[in-house]
């Protein structure tokens, strides 16, 4: 472990590397805390391609898992995309590859296919519109009722915007984020009654939601939910007047809403909501990555070009 003066130091020579190579550093906010305090951006991960892509930078270094790496090299295919760490998957985006696609689409041969943003480039290239955890449902909607849908990979941020859209032809992938899908509903409503004066904020992708939401309809006493993206539960948190929340998603968002709202007390839903790979980058991987220009992302032209599409139809709809 460094002491503060060996970070400091490390801290100051990424800043001086970062200047030299004229790069953004980008940060999801499921990393460690010192990462994204030391991010040039901090949220989730089709806006902070967005944001990166309107930068001057000549390098993005992307501090998150790697299909997020390749939506920026998608967005930005004048940078150079880096990721300190190869190894940083996700098991969302490993649920379905672009061969299963293709079968699943020979089944539905008209069906509208919509790729949650947590794909590979590959996927992304075989969908005709991507969704964030956002927008899902509005994307959903805006497709003609009479067109059957082909949502993926996440079961359960599926499931829940076919409850909401009442979407009777819309066929959902069985692939779940391993954090998310781990959670269940009483474990939400026993830190409710720990917190009774607390709001929640919950992730779409949590595999607890949709029976959750069931067992609560009927409640006169419904606590105040938020289902929402993770910059969209930061969002709700700034605003609310609310001085508690449990917080139903990857810990490390824990930081950013803490930062943002040091009055306000964040309780998360279990202390083992925690992603692997999206703690593999540290400091010093930051380090290495701008100082040995390791490891790029290179999405090539014809597939980038095709998985771009997606992403600009889904744009194109707000």
């Amino acid at each position: 472990m460094k002491n503060l003066a060996e970070k400091t130091r490390l801290i100051e020579e990424i800043k001086e590397l970062k200047e030299k190579r004229q790069a953004v550093i980008l940060a999801h906010n499921y990393q460690i805390g010192e990462i994204q305090d030391i991010a040039d951006f901090v949220g989730d991960s089709l806006g902070l391609s967005q944001q990166a892509a309107k930068t001057e930078a000549k390098t993005i270094v992307f501090c998150g898992v790697h299909f997020m790496a390749e939506t920026a090299a998608i967005l930005s295919p004048s940078k150079r995309v880096l990721i300190p760490d190869l190894e940083a998957g996700c098991s969302l985006a490993a649920s379905i590859n672009a061969d299963q696609l293709r079968a699943w689409k020979k089944e539905h041969p008209r069906a509208v296919v919509v790729s949650y943003v947590n794909t590979t480039a590959e996927v992304k290239a075989e969908s005709d519109y991507c969704c964030t955890s956002g927008n899902a449902m509005k994307i959903v909607q805006a497709i003609s009722k009479d067109k059957e849908i082909l949502f993926l990979p996440d079961m359960f941020l599926g499931s829940w915007v076919k409850k909401q859209t009442g979407r009777q032809n819309m066929h959902i992938w069985m692939g779940e984020c391993h954090v998310h899908a781990a959670m269940r509903p009483e474990m939400v409503t026993e830190k409710l009654k720990e917190y009774p004066k607390a709001e929640l904020l919950i992730h779409p992708e949590c595999g607890c939601l949709t029976p959750f939401l069931d067992q609560l309809a009927d409640n006169p006493e419904l606590k105040a939910i938020k289902v929402a993206s993770t910059e969209g539960m930061i969002k709700a948190a700034n605003k609310s007047t609310a001085q508690e929340f449990v917080v139903a998603t990857e810990e490390g968002i824990l930081h950013r809403l803490r930062k943002e709202n040091p009055a306000k007390n964040f309780i998360p839903i279990a202390p083992e909501m925690t992603c692997q790979f999206m703690k593999m980058i540290t400091l010093d991987k930051l380090h290495k990555s701008l100082s040995d220009d390791v490891y790029p992302v290179i999405v090539e032209k014809e597939l980038a070009d095709r998985a771009r599409l997606p992403i600009e139809r889904m744009i194109s709809i707000f």
